[in-house]
């Protein structure tokens, strides 16, 4: 079976924008009152569609059509829920055989055929040692119900309240997910540091800081003033994700699990994004080799559909009929999806290509740090990139200060580029990439290209240029090609491969790029 989604991507022309709409003023105009009604009419808590002003009309793999007939390359991927990228055909199928079978949608904590199949499926993906003594919760559809759902478990086991986390952290909104993220105010969680090399929080990084970082750990549980009662629970991310894309050392996550073990506190692995393949393993506890007490899972587990679970040690299983239900805990299209996304992502080995094209990723984008001075850090695991921007005019000795505007302005010339990516960390200063696993060579290639000229395009001005002069002149690289001579918003781009096609109207992926195309009217 194929391992790409080369074979399923759109092909064929630009949509004609003379049909239906009357032109491409009418396309334009549908697409513009579509986003003032969502301005007037939704919460003003919505983000996302601040800083990415598209209206999505079709998507396949990793591209996305949107209501203006512009084309995009996705790697936001709903948060990191698609793993397979929009619409995958085995995900289609999967979703149509359960309709037209006539059987229920919703059936509560009823045992079904097509509940039997995703609960052996995903069994047969969790680390053995895990598996073999494991019971299985399923909870309301999201990733902060399950973390919830996880506090519940530890606490009626242990019959205990406090939960430890870590800084940085985001394990969700609900009131107790929020409690154990980094933002927190108020909490019943002690705050724990968490390890990374960039900006270390004793100042040394590598093996020293981690090492630090688990004697503090230490320290805190064993010292009778340290202000923190035995926790019911430890909850850890392998990779922090919102936290800015950093990677947990497995000697610190070997470390953890020694000290939890030790002194009976119950080990939560976050996996909701790190799950799936993401990280170039199955599950990102399995870099480490520790087994966890518990897993938190969602996201990409329900194959682009709302589904969660929480995946415990047996003998934690003590909590009441009713305990933690939830009326959509029973959502069959999301099982039939997420039993088709995990058995495609076993069956063709997506873990261990993620962990390839990680390798080439960070490879090429931490030449960056070399080139820009502007790009401090580029860090990540498998298929779970994140490039920090720091302030380039800062003599500071340590690392520079965090510039969320530059990745800001980065974020907006990728879009103008057709790329999509997201923003995260504690200054929401890092630009993340979370592709399908399924993108081709040619698909990195093209996202590489785009990033690169847009981190280009912000450092060639005044405030991402370094003391030193670092960047040169404007180009724009299509598939390793390059091409024109300046921004796309002041010339044309035409003729240049991009997987096989051309830029200038069309598909991305064996077409046209059409995202690529002027923003000013009639410059092309």
């Amino acid at each position: 079976m194929d391992v790409t989604e080369s074979a399923v991507v759109p092909t064929g022309r630009e949509p004609d924008r003379t049909r239906e709409g009357g032109g491409a003023e009418d396309v334009r105009a549908a697409h513009e009152g579509l986003l003032r009604r969502q301005s007037a009419r939704e919460s003003t808590a919505r983000t996302y569609a601040r800083a990415l002003p598209i209206v999505p009309v079709r998507a396949r793999g990793l591209t996305i059509e949107g209501a203006d007939g512009r084309r995009y390359l996705d790697c936001l991927s709903g948060a990191g829920a698609l793993a397979l990228g929009h619409n995958h055909p085995v995900v289609l199928e999967a979703i149509r055989k359960v309709l037209d079978s006539g059987a229920p949608l919703q059936v509560l904590d009823l045992a079904t055929p097509v509940k039997d199949a995703f609960t052996t499926e995903l069994f047969r993906t969790l680390p053995p040692a895990f598996a073999d003594r494991a019971r299985v919760r399923f909870c309301g559809p999201t990733g902060t119900e399950a973390v919830e759902a996880a506090f519940t478990l530890v606490r009626a086991a242990t019959g205990r309240t406090g939960v430890l986390a870590f800084t940085g952290a985001c394990h969700d909104m609900t009131a107790g997910a929020l409690e154990a993220s980094g933002s927190a105010s108020a909490v019943r969680a002690a705050r724990l540091p968490y390890p990374q090399d960039y900006r270390c929080p004793f100042g040394v990084g590598g093996d020293r800081g981690a090492e630090l970082a688990a004697h503090w750990t230490e320290s805190v549980l064993d010292d009778p003033r340290s202000g923190v009662a035995h926790p019911a629970g430890m909850i850890v991310e392998p990779v922090q994700g919102e936290g800015g894309v950093i990677p947990a050392p497995d000697t610190w996550m070997r470390r953890m699990r020694e000290i939890t073990r030790a002194r009976s506190i119950p080990l939560i692995a976050d996996e909701v994004e790190t799950g799936v393949g993401r990280t170039g393993t199955f599950w990102a506890v399995e870099h480490s080799g520790i087994t966890p007490d518990v897993m938190v899972l969602s996201k990409a587990i329900g194959g682009s559909l709302p589904l969660a679970v929480v995946v415990y040690r047996e003998d934690l299983d003590v909590w009441q009929p009713g305990t933690h239900a939830g009326a959509f805990r029973g959502n069959q299209l999301a099982m039939a999806a997420g039993t088709a996304t995990l058995a495609y992502v076993r069956e063709n080995h997506l873990a261990e290509r993620a962990a390839v094209l990680g390798t080439r990723i960070l490879r090429q984008l931490r030449s960056l740090t070399e080139e820009f001075a502007c790009v401090g850090d580029v860090r990540g695991r498998g298929l779970m990139i994140g490039v920090e921007l720091v302030d380039p005019e800062s003599t500071d000795s340590g690392p520079r200060p965090a510039a969320p505007e530059l990745a800001s302005a980065i974020q907006q010339e990728c879009l103008r580029r057709g790329l999509i990516v997201e923003l995260g960390g504690r200054h929401a200063s890092v630009v993340r990439l979370l592709p399908p696993l399924t993108i081709t060579d040619e698909q990195t290639t093209a996202v590489l290209d785009r990033l690169t000229d847009a981190v280009e395009a912000v450092a060639r001005g005044p405030a991402g240029r370094s003391p030193g002069g670092h960047g040169s002149p404007g180009r724009a690289r299509v598939g390793g090609v390059r091409v024109g001579g300046g921004d796309f918003d002041g010339g044309c781009v035409e003729g240049r491969d991009v997987d096989g096609g051309c830029v200038g109207g069309g598909d991305v992926d064996g077409g046209c790029v059409g995202d690529v195309r002027p923003v000013r009217p009639g410059s092309c």
